[in-house]
Order: C-alpha cells, then sequence, then structure tokens
C-alpha cells in the first residue's frame, strides 16, 4: 500500500470527475423550469450522485493522498454549486415574469365590489300581489299543501265522479283510496278561512299547487295561484268587478279593466271568465284599421283567470248561513301574470334555476 497512487482509482481521476461535473453543468443548463431544476438537483448534487460517491472514496485513501483528491472533488462540487445556483435565479426570474404577464391583475378596479343577487320573481310577485289585497283591507292566509279529499274537493261542491279528482288531474299521497291529496289549488285555504275565522272574512292566498301537467312551455306540474275570498252582508258581483278591476290595475298599470264571460265552477255560482284589457294595445288592435298586438292576438283581451259569487253549497259545508251572507272569489295564475307583466314566453324559464332569468329582476323587497 506504500506505492497506492489515488490517481488509480477511476472516481477520483482528474478526467472522470471533469467529466462528472461537466454532465451535472450540461443538465443544469438544460433545466427548463424549476421541477426539472430540482430533479437535476437530486441527481448531480445529491447524496446518490456521482460526484458525493466520489467523494466517499477519499476516506480510503492514505493520509498524503486524500488532500490533493479534496481538492478536485471540491472544485467540482463548487463548480455544480454555483452553476445550481445561477440557474434556479434565472428560472425564478423567467417564473415572476411569467406570472406577472399571464396573472395581471388591474389595480385600478373597484375591490369592495360583490356581485348583485336577485330573488325569484315569482316570490316577488306574489308579495306585491300579497301587498295590493292587504291595502284593500284583506288578510294573508295561508294552508298545508298536503291537503285532505274534503277540503280540496267536497266542500268546494266538486263532485267524487268529476273528472279532475281522478288520478289524471291529481297527485295522490299513498293511494287514491288515502284521502290525502297535493292540493290543486288555493281554494282549500279559503274553506279553511271561513271555518276558523268569524265573519265578515276577506282573505287573499297566494301559494304553490300540484296538477300532473306536462313541462312545457305554457304548463308545469308545479306551479303558484293566487285565490281571493270576500263573505260578507250584501256582496255582489258589482263588489267583485270592482275588487278584480283595481287589482288589474295595480299588475298592469292605470286605465286596465276586466270583463266577465258566462263560465261553470263547481264552487261559484254565477261563475265566469275573467278577459283583461291588452295592457299593450289597450284593446286598440281589435279595431279594425288599427296597428295589430302580438300580445293579444288582436282581439283586445287576454284570459287571466276564472271568478264568480260563492255558491250556497260552499257556505253551507263551511256552516255559513246562505240566507244572511253572500261573497264572491276568484282565482288566477302568478306564473301567467309573470308572463304577461314581463313578457316572457317559456314557463320552463322560471324553473330550471338559470341565474340570467332571475338577474335581471334585481332585488325588489
Amino acid at each position: 500500500m506504500s506505492n497506492y497512487d489515488p490517481v488509480e482509482v477511476t472516481p477520483l481521476h482528474a478526467d472522470e470527475l471533469a467529466r462528472m461535473r461537466d454532465d451535472a453543468l450540461d443538465a443544469i443548463k438544460a433545466a427548463r423550469d424549476l421541477d426539472e431544476l430540482k430533479q437535476v438537483r437530486l441527481a448531480h448534487a445529491g447524496d446518490r450522485s456521482p460526484i458525493a460517491l466520489a467523494n466517499r472514496e477519499i476516506g480510503a485513501l492514505p493520509p498524503a493522498a486524500r488532500a490533493d483528491a479534496g481538492k478536485r472533488i471540491g472544485g467540482a462540487r463548487k463548480a455544480v454549486a454555483e452553476a445550481l445556483a445561477e440557474r434556479q435565479a434565472q428560472l425564478e426570474a423567467e417564473r415572476d415574469e411569467r406570472v406577472l404577464v399571464e396573472e395581471t391583475v388591474d389595480v385600478t378596479l373597484p375591490w369592495d365590489r360583490a356581485p348583485r343577487g336577485a330573488r325569484h320573481p315569482l316570490t316577488t310577485l306574489q308579495e306585491r300581489v300579497a301587498d295590493a289585497f292587504v291595502a284593500m283591507g284583506y288578510e294573508v292566509a295561508e294552508g298545508p299543501e298536503l291537503e285532505g279529499e274534503w277540503f280540496n274537493f267536497d266542500a268546494l261542491n266538486i263532485s267524487p265522479d268529476h273528472p279532475a279528482r281522478s288520478e289524471h288531474d291529481t297527485f295522490f299521497v299513498e293511494s287514491v283510496e288515502s284521502g290525502k291529496v297535493l292540493r290543486t289549488q288555493t281554494s282549500p285555504v279559503q274553506i279553511r278561512a271561513l271555518l276558523g275565522r268569524s265573519l265578515p272574512v276577506y282573505v287573499v292566498s297566494p301559494g304553490k299547487v300540484f296538477r300532473t301537467d306536462e313541462l312545457d312551455a305554457t304548463h308545469t306540474p308545479v306551479f303558484h295561484q293566487v285565490e281571493g275570498l270576500a263573505i260578507d252582508e250584501g256582496l255582489t258581483m258589482a263588489h267583485l268587478k270592482g275588487t278584480l278591476d283595481r287589482f288589474a290595475e295595480v299588475m298592469f298599470g292605470e286605465g286596465i279593466t276586466t270583463r266577465f264571460r258566462p263560465n261553470y265552477f263547481p264552487f261559484t255560482e254565477p261563475s265566469a271568465e275573467m278577459d283583461l284589457k291588452c295592457f299593450v294595445c289597450r284593446g286598440a288592435s281589435a279595431t279594425p284599421g288599427n296597428p295589430p298586438c302580438r300580445t293579444c292576438k288582436s282581439e283586445g283581451w287576454i284570459e287571466w283567470g276564472g271568478c264568480g259569487m260563492v255558491n250556497p253549497r260552499v257556505l253551507v259545508a263551511c256552516g255559513v248561513d246562505p240566507a244572511r251572507y253572500s261573497g264572491f272569489a276568484f282565482g288566477m295564475g302568478i306564473e301567467r301574470t309573470l308572463m304577461f307583466r314581463h313578457n316572457v314566453e317559456d314557463m320552463r324559464d322560471m324553473v330550471e334555476g338559470d341565474v340570467r332569468f332571475t338577474l335581471p329582476f334585481g332585488m325588489e323587497v
């Protein structure tokens, strides 16, 4: 061992160390980003790198030979470390420059603005309807959406063989024999109001109702109605007409009136379809020579809902003396009213939950 020459140990040979160093420098220079540079650092400057493994060979050399070998190893490791630091700085500078371009923030924009929300227009319209009748002295009445058949049909003089009571029109809960239905109208609220309040009664009941309709542009299985009931001494169709004229003005503006067309409903007698004077052409399109109206199809009137004087049988079912008291009732769809007021053409827009439909209506409270 006295003649041992350290240069004969391959990892410590000057040419071999130069090759290791050059390989490391080339890899460092080729690194395209910080992630690649991290891998290069582990491969050429880590504990298992060729230079680190060569450094372990120094311990096996005689003391006289260690100094020279240590200088060669130290020079190679220093060159690699300096190249790594330089390339790290270059890649960080490139990254920061790229981030400034790709993630530019306009600091002049307002920083304290929150996105505006919107309430669903059906909700705000129901509240507007309720406010209109509260201003006329009515109370807002509510009732359960799951009803008994007696409240939903029998008390309203709808006979057991009436088509509306079939499974084709009504959502029965459990079975037809259960007597439980999802209410098909808000009229059961009127029955509950007559049973639970002292006379006279003036109530309006906006709310959700259910029918077995297919969802399309003009129908939906879940929709909203507003129904009104007035029971007092001496009420006539004239009071009904005045009430609905006032309601129409609140909904569609001054000068809007209603008209009645004879019809039949089991719970009112006499009964009428209620038409609304066209709020676009104000009825002028029905006169020959005037421009046509798309809204009312040049008829001058638009069907809005049903109404009539409360059938005496309904009063008797609720314990009211029809010889002393009379009353009127009316009902119309909230969705239909919204379509009229805001020119909504497809009812599906109201139920799909798209914020682009609700946002234009804003946050009316």
